[in-house]
């Protein structure tokens, strides 16, 4: 209990010390609005600073307060949206509304709750603001002779107030003991504690340390060779105060993304109970590390997603019962190093987005026609979600139905660089993705050589390291269809080599040839190995986001400045084993992706070309692969009518390609005691294709001379000077197995090369 206690009063208090920047600045945006000089982007940041007070104090049951800055961002929601216009009366009711949020927040720090004001005459008349019913104020006739006022101070402004009628005896304030100050009233203490650093300050001082370091390190290198005992001595002190120096600073700008979510528990906890829900919260990866300028990026976006996975994704305990669910709605936050970069992702198992919904919502409000919706992505439409002011919401609450969450998590994302993705199932679930580069992030790495340069491996991403001598390079390293792999420990391997990848010349004697360095890494959850030219040392490194003109290239996320001041680039695992082609590109990367915009003809496709049956040719996109297996016949069993395998824990059905091409029917298979499948994996769910015979995969340019669409195949082309048939596979599963698309609509033609026009 003391625990929840302690964290509450936490809570408080950051609650304390971002609503005194949030009403400064709100003062501030209100004067210039004021004056004649504001924009919509000053309502937009006064919107969202009393967006969060009453977000927050909400989550903390401070319900006064919440009541109180509700019926606020209801005005300036209309302002905002051009259904109220300001006037005199309007800012000056703002400016008497943000003082009284001041008072409440003062009473809470000082006496431990929201006071007891009323301040519904004030409520009053915001709301007739908002509704248009207040009238300008008739100039008041001076009197001769003025009665006593009494100035009462709600923050930064004195306001003169008629006495209450009887007036009540005031109690003289306590003067200040000798030696202390007053704080100011519109100050909290907790504010005017805390200290907020700009970034960018850190940022310079970062720069500025690590300039120290590398001089740090010409000075220690020079002493080395010096005689002179007073120069050695005096190196040794300046390198000991400059480690410890940056130390500090690096430590200064990392926090483990757990002081984010400490808040999490208690938002979700009251979030459900207004909503009438139980909702289990589980966290993953609270030590994870990242940037300050990440901490404060992903605040208010992360708070949005929970409570909008609470409000629109799980249901009500009874809603779960009937759908044959748990009662406990389960959400989770889980965060990770991977590919060079932070992964978030907020996975929930409530309803799902309604597809249909989120169509009939962007037609409604002008974001597309039913033309544009028809040609769009299930991933494409639920990413719909992200413009601006669009809601699926029935009404309004307390929660969330203004279309300003989503908005907020996309802005605040794309702003430091990174992306948000939404994936959801239709009464499974919803996965919000975000992926943030690591600016200045400090991480462990491993430091590799390839084609005389130096390169950095995020060590999150390494399994292990494995060193190939002579004749063991030589047997250890087979092809297979044309792809290198390696057996270890009775598993393949693939492999990519990194100077090839690169287009680099190695660097290496003629006499270690033999040997190979083969970096173990992890991608996207599969494994492959790196070769390298050599293999140096791990140490802690600085990450230094990559300029715009180089953010496009997928083989790198970042770079780092190394002891002796030359730069080294940092490797990025999963760009750099999509574009080796060692693990398939599932995730939205069909051939019509790369090939739709102008269908180019010199456009250059991976493809895998394999026999269906005797005589036959035919190819598919490789990235519709998700694994290459080789079965022996024993192990096929069958399931109903149905050939099945038992396939990593679970049942894989298989589908014989040859019996749903017409041109193949009539030819017998070829009985073999192996049998080769093609495993074809689309959200969760995967399905074997039988072939008689893996060939190759290659990567060049295809055109289509022959359309059979309709015979299981879309078209014929030439590949490799021979001609080759390319397979409808979507056309077969649907045949095959007509449940597997039964959540997901998938065109046949999601998988067309370029046509040819007719």
């Amino acid at each position: 209990m003391a625990k929840n206690d302690a964290l509450q009063q936490q809570l408080i208090k950051d609650l304390l010390v971002e609503s005194a920047d949030g009403l400064d600045r709100f003062d501030q945006e209100m004067l210039a609005i004021e004056n004649g000089e504001g924009t919509s982007e000053q309502l937009n940041i006064i919107f969202r600073a009393i967006h969060t007070i009453k977000g927050t104090s909400g989550c903390l049951g401070l319900g006064k307060i919440e009541s109180v800055a509700h019926v606020g961002e209801s005005l300036l929601s209309a302002l905002r949206d051009g259904k109220a216009i300001v006037s005199p009366e309007m800012t000056a009711a703002l400016f008497e509304y943000s003082d009284a949020l001041r008072e409440m927040l003062c009473c809470l720090e000082t006496e431990g709750h929201e006071g007891q004001a009323d301040y519904s005459a004030l409520l009053k008349k915001l709301q007739d603001l908002q509704n248009g019913t207040v009238v300008a104020a008739p100039v008041p006739t001076p009197l001769p002779a003025p009665a006593p006022v009494e100035k009462a101070v709600f923050g930064l402004f004195e306001e003169e107030t008629e006495p209450a009628t009887p007036p009540a005896p005031a109690a003289p304030p306590p003067s200040p003991a000798a030696g202390e100050s007053e704080l100011p009233a519109n100050r909290s203490t907790a504010a005017a504690s805390a200290i907020r650093v700009d970034v960018g300050q850190l940022d310079k001082l970062m720069n500025l340390v690590g300039e120290l370091v590398l001089a740090r390190n010409q000075i220690v290198q020079y002493s080395a060779l010096a005689e002179e005992s007073s120069l050695i001595a005096a190196a040794q002190r300046l390198n000991i105060i400059t480690t410890e120096l940056q130390e500090s600073v690096m430590k200064t700008r990392m926090q483990p993304i757990g002081n984010v979510w400490a808040k999490f528990p208690r938002v979700v906890r009251d979030v459900s109970h207004e909503l009438g829900k139980d909702v289990q919260l589980v966290m993953e990866g609270q030590g994870t590390e990242l940037d300050r300028t990440i901490i404060e990026a992903i605040k208010d976006p992360l708070t949005h997603i929970v409570r909008n996975s609470i409000d629109h994704g799980i249901e009500t305990p009874e809603t779960r019962a009937a759908a044959g669910k748990k009662a406990q709605g389960r959400l989770v936050l889980r965060a990770f190093h991977e590919g060079g970069q932070v992964n978030i992702e907020i996975i929930d198992d409530g309803r799902g987005i309604d597809l249909g919904r989120v169509k009939q919502k962007a037609v409604e409000k002008g974001i597309a026609n039913h033309e544009q919706i028809s040609r769009m992505t299930d991933r494409e439409i639920f990413n719909l979600v992200f413009l601006p002011g669009f809601s699926t919401a029935e009404k309004v609450t307390n929660v969330s139905g203004r279309g300003v969450g989503m908005d907020v998590v996309k802005t605040n994302i794309e702003k430091i660089g990174g992306s948000v993705d939404l994936q959801s199932e239709s009464g499974k679930g919803t996965t919000v993705k975000i992926k943030i580069p690591l600016t200045l992030a400090i991480i462990p790495a491993l430091i590799i050589t390839s084609g005389g340069e130096r390169f950095a491996i995020p060590q999150v991403s390494l399994l292990e390291l494995v060193r190939l001598e002579a004749e063991q390079a030589r047997k250890g390293i087979e092809q297979l269809y044309g792809a290198p792999v390696y057996r270890l420990r009775g598993q393949l391997l693939p492999l990519c080599y990194l100077n090839q990848e690169l287009r680099l010349a190695s660097a290496r004697k003629k006499d270690l040839a033999d040997a190979v360095n083969i970096v173990v890494l992890q991608a996207d959850g599969r494994q492959f190995g790196l070769v390298v030219d050599e293999i140096n040392d791990t140490e802690e490194i600085v990450v230094k986001p990559l300029g715009k003109q180089l953010k496009a290239i997928t083989c790198f996320a970042g770079a780092t400045i190394m002891g002796d001041g030359r730069v080294a680039l940092i490797l990025d695992v999963l760009g750099l084993a999509q574009q080796a082609n060692v693990i398939a590109e599932v995730r939205d990367r069909s051939l019509l992706d790369k090939t739709k915009s102008d269908a180019r003809d010199d456009e250059r496709q991976t493809l895998l070309i394999f026999d269906a049956g005797a005589g036959s040719r035919m190819a598919i996109p490789l990235s519709m692969v998700a694994r290459l297996e080789e079965f022996p016949r024993a192990r096929i069993e069958t399931s109903g009518a149905e050939e099945v395998v038992q396939y990593r824990g679970q049942i894989l059905p298989l589908i014989r390609v040859s019996k749903y091409i017409t041109a193949l029917k009539a030819i017998e298979p070829v009985i073999t005691d192996t049998m080769q499948v093609v495993v074809y994996s689309e959200l969760g769910r995967s399905v074997g294709l039988v072939v008689s015979k893996i060939n190759d995969i290659v990567h060049e340019s295809i055109t289509v001379k022959r359309e059979l669409v309709g015979h299981g195949i879309l078209g014929s082309a030439v590949i490799q000077n021979k001609v080759t048939d390319l397979v409808d596979v979507p056309a077969i599963i649907r045949i095959a197995a007509p449940t597997f698309y039964q959540t997901t609509t998938v065109s046949a033609t999601s998988a067309l090369p370029p046509q040819p026009s007719l």
